[in-house]
């Protein structure tokens, strides 16, 4: 055993002491002290500045035990690796053995210790380092799964939307169609009676002969009459289906501005009635309840909750409407997820209001006495679960705080003075927004103030002070309502930020042609709905959006429409309404519906000063409503309405004439062989000459 530990012991002698003297005695060049030089400044020597690293560690074999480097105490020098073969002649293990860049210094060893610090720190950068990585990756997957989701949502609100007007439109057409036929069998009907009835009349007047010749005339002058009246009746029928008062109602079934009321209705939202019982049983209802009351310990009666008078709960829905309310009743009703307390003189809600009923969904607090002072700033915020709140008819001057989870809300017919940069913050679930008929206007409403609302689709601010359309409007923006403002210009980024936008409505301000830029909303490709009534329009404006499908410009000034405006839309306007205005006898040119042949449906130019039928309706091949009353049409030729030599299927439904200098005995029957239905026509009353 002792010669083995000699002959190591000479052999690391050896290892040590031959390197160093050859190192010490080679002779210098030239070329090394230059690229000595080179890699110092390239920062890889020792010593080097770039990246502040240090040198990286060298390493030579020596026999001994296997250790590791560790860098971080051993910076600037050079380690051996050494190995000692057994008496097989194996490499049996390493030691690894600082070389210090002089050759002078003695060689040092690292300890075991030393290499597996050195190990375990590595070690602990590597797991430290998949960790964060793995972190990061759970990061953008959860980011990309929030995306998804949200866009989801919005794609399924959309979507049912769009199924509700449809549904609306489809039961809206099945009704008119189910009137038309009721119509017409009870005309067929009558039409038989009147014929059986003219053909015992005829016997019996040739019975007569001689002697009842005065009555046969008689029976002639009445049968006229008869037809005259059937006339009449046909007629009635029509104005009676499209409206009680005639000279106002102008409205169609493509105008999608009147689908919507001022306020629609929520069915799911709006509490249910109340039953009640016969007034019979009422007072054995009353003893019924008072005697669960008290056997249940006044714990599940309604007379237990301490409702006020004039209050009525129903499963989870509690209407305290009109109760002459003076404040915010104490409720304590857990379960309840809809509040009504409309018509009351509630002044206040103070900050425990709805400490008792924290499951709220729904909260209607209209035409109170509400004031920004007497709502406490968290007061509302517990509320983890509202999704709509009506604050409308209050005395409000400022937006409250609101809970983030709120999709709808209405603060119309208030005094609000100003939206401020963080009056929606957090907000970025709200879908409905309605703030008419307060003194809101461009100066006091930030431009930032609706960034938060990222999911709005519905915006209503008409009744305002508004002379320009309020900056920043949110991108997801599908319907805008600015009627009865002041707004007299739209500039060309007014609309840039919301492509979405499906329906704007303008009207009752003070637009004209000439105030509206070219590239307004040209390029706009969802834009189908545009309202511009009751402006100061003289022209047809041009440059309307290539997706256009309504348009309507009733109550103007308009006095001509000017060739191949609506040309450039893609599919093409279906619905145009340009009652009440000035077109005349020039106003209409052969190119002013270019465009619009194979697309328009509804087209109302009635109450204008027409002296005759516009030329180019004869080619709207689907045209289903046409007025024209209400003008100084004298005369209909036989293809101004319908194409020559008409042959294929009737599509006008309704075409309406009347109060016009038309004689309708010198009307052509062929004038009319593309509509559906002579009942359908209405050319009485007609003005006298």
């Amino acid at each position: 055993m002792r010669w083995w530990l000699v002959v190591a012991s000479l052999w690391l002698l050896a290892a040590l002491t031959v390197p160093s003297v050859q190192a010490r005695n080679r002779p210098r060049t030239k070329d090394s002290a230059p690229h000595r030089g080179k890699r110092r400044r390239d920062g890889n020597g020792h010593g080097g500045a770039r990246g502040k690293q240090p040198k990286p560690l060298g390493f030579r074999p020596v026999p001994g035990p296997s250790i590791l480097v560790e860098p971080e105490q051993n910076q600037g020098q050079t380690f051996f690796l050494e190995s000692y073969k057994d008496i097989e002649g194996h490499h049996s293990s390493y030691n690894v053995i600082p070389v210090p860049d002089d050759p002078d210094k003695p060689l040092t060893p690292l300890t075991p210790e030393e290499i597996q610090r050195i190990l375990r720190h590595e070690e602990e950068e590597h797991r430290r380092e998949e960790e964060r990585l793995r972190k990061k990756d759970e990061e953008k997957k959860k980011r990309r799964k929030q995306r998804k989701e949200q866009e989801e949502r919005q794609r399924n609100i959309v979507e049912e939307k769009r199924r509700a007007a449809e549904e609306a439109l489809r039961l809206q057409l099945e009704k008119e169609e189910e009137e038309w036929r009721k119509q017409i069998e009870e005309l067929e009907r009558r039409r038989q009676e009147q014929e059986e009835e003219q053909r015992r009349k005829v016997a019996a007047e040739r019975e007569a002969r001689e002697k009842e010749r005065k009555l046969e005339e008689e029976m002639r002058q009445k049968e006229a009459t008869l037809r005259e009246e059937l006339l009449a009746f046909n007629e009635e029928k029509e104005v009676q289906q499209e409206g009680e008062e005639e000279e106002e109602e102008v409205w169609l079934r493509g105008d999608v501005f009147q689908m919507l009321p001022k306020e629609p209705e929520e069915p799911d939202l709006i509490p249910s009635p109340i039953p009640r019982p016969p007034a019979a049983a009422e007072e054995e209802v009353e003893k019924m309840e008072a005697e669960e009351d008290e056997v249940e310990g006044g714990e599940a009666g309604v007379n237990s909750r301490g409702l006020p008078p004039g209050c009525d709960i129903f499963d989870v829905t509690l209407t305290c409407d009109n109760a002459k309310l003076t404040y915010f009743p104490p409720l304590s009703i857990p379960e309840l997820k809809s509040l009504s307390l409309e018509g009351n003189n509630i002044t206040s809600i103070p900050a425990n209001a709805f400490n008792g009923i924290p499951k709220l969904e729904w909260i209607n607090l209209k035409k109170n006495k509400l004031t920004s002072a007497g709502i406490d700033a968290t007061a509302l915020q517990g509320l983890k679960m509202l999704r709509r709140l009506y604050l409308d008819d209050n005395l409000l001057e400022t937006v409250p705080n609101l809970p983030p989870t709120l999709e709808e809300l209405k603060i119309s017919e208030n005094g609000l003075n100003g939206i401020h940069k963080n009056s929606f913050k957090g907000l970025s679930s709200l879908i409905t927004l309605e703030l008419e008929g307060n003194l809101l206007s461009e100066g006091n409403v930030d431009p930032l103030a609706f960034t938060p609302l990222i999911q709005l689709s519905y915006l209503r601010l008409g009744r305002n002070h508004f002379r320009t359309v309020p900056q920043g409007l949110p991108m997801s923006l599908q319907e805008l309502y600015l009627e009865n403002n002041l707004i007299e210009e739209i500039s060309e980024a007014a609309f840039n930020q919301s492509q979405s936008l499906n329906v704007i409505s303008l009207r009752h301000n003070r637009l004209d042609e000439t105030r509206i830029a070219p590239l307004a909303w040209f390029n706009h490709r969802n834009l189908e709905s545009l309202d511009l009534s009751n402006n100061q329009f003289y022209l047809v404006p041009s440059y309307l959006p290539l997706s256009l499908v309504h348009l309507v410009l009733v109550g103007n000034n308009i006095e001509r429409i000017p060739g191949f405006v609506f040309a450039h839309m893609n599919p093409g306007l279906e619905y145009l309404y340009l009652s009440y205005n000035k077109l005349d006898g020039e106003g209409v040119e052969p190119e002013s519906f270019f465009g619009s042949f194979n697309s328009m449906v509804e087209l109302c130019l009635d109450h204008n000063q027409l002296i005759t039928i516009p030329s180019g309706i004869n080619e709207m091949t689907n045209l289903h409503f046409l007025r024209l009353n209400n003008n100084k049409i004298r005369s209909i030729p036989d293809d101004s309405i319908c194409p020559p030599e008409h042959s294929g299927d009737a599509t006008l439904v309704a075409l309406r004439l009347e109060n016009n200098y038309i004689n309708p005995v010198k009307v052509s029957p062929t004038a009319f062989s593309c509509v559906r239905s002579s009942s359908s026509v209405i050319l009485k009353p007609q003005k006298s000459k």
